[in-house]
């Protein structure tokens, strides 16, 4: 798809979040797809599996809403089900065969939502959303997986400005964590300055230095999306309202987890 002025930005910089996690793919070997990652032990194979049901499903919410209503009950229901020990189990595709049918989903994803309007209404697993806001949470899934397998490569990765698009999602979820949590929100969101990886500086909320986190960007969208634990990063973090946010921060939906222990993943 030829990109134009009237494109989503949030399309554009999910399109280019996925063609890096490619170029990282790609270079795979076929024994590297059932290495473990630091993400629950899933392999590589795992991870790239979970993004293309996720991205697959954003398709046919996209298409066909109902369809996709229909499909989420289903799941839902057989949810309850234990398969039966002996039942037959569907073969899933893996390592490059995977790889181009994710690939294939992503960018046709990234096709409708560069070509919906912003403030339509996506109906998802959990409440609707915004195209602009679900398109965000598809970057943000893409990122912080995409994440798990740079650390186990050993890999340097090289991160943008559209990280912006994530810190938004972590300082929108701060009430949700703990609700999500069952706990009740602690007080006003705190003050959040941080440095993007340009030098540019984006801040949230009032200022503030005794109720703030501040510090790299980066830092900030690997403990919002529990890439890694606060006490592992330089974050600098001042106040009871934001130690309790920061030791628990959850952008991304489902139920309460948590983050990795400390010196697990650095």
């Amino acid at each position: 798809m030829c990109w134009d002025n009237n494109v989503l930005q949030q399309a554009i910089d999910l399109r280019e979040e996925g063609d890096e996690l490619f170029q990282l793919l790609d270079a795979l070997s076929e024994a590297d797809w059932e290495r473990q990652t630091p993400f629950k032990q899933w392999t590589i194979n795992k991870v790239v599996d979970h993004l293309h049901f996720s991205d697959r499903a954003a398709v046919l919410s996209l298409q066909d809403p109902d369809a996709f209503v229909a499909m989420a009950k289903g799941l839902s229901r057989n949810a309850a089900i234990a398969p039966a020990a002996d039942a037959p189990r569907p073969v899933k595709p893996v390592g490059r065969e995977l790889l181009s049918i994710w690939r294939e989903y992503f960018l046709r994803m990234c096709d409708l939502l560069g070509a919906t309007n912003p403030d339509a209404r996506v109906k998802w697993f959990g409440p609707d959303m915004s195209a602009r806001m679900f398109t965000t949470a598809r970057q943000m899934e893409t990122w912080a997986h995409g994440q798990d397998i740079y650390d186990l490569l050993g890999v340097e990765r090289t991160n943008t400005d559209r990280l912006k698009n994530i810190a938004v999602i972590g300082v929108r979820t701060f009430g949700w964590t703990f609700v999500n949590r069952k706990l009740e929100p602690p007080g006003t969101m705190p003050y959040v300055r941080l440095a993007a990886p340009s030098g540019a500086i984006w801040e949230w909320g009032t200022p503030s230095e005794t109720d703030c986190v501040s510090g790299s960007a980066v830092a900030f969208c690997h403990v919002v999306t529990q890439g890694r634990n606060i006490l592992d990063t330089n974050l600098r973090v001042v106040g009871d309202v934001a130690t309790r946010w920061m030791a628990i921060a959850q952008c991304f939906a489902g139920p309460p987890e948590d983050p990795p222990a400390p010196g697990t993943r650095v």
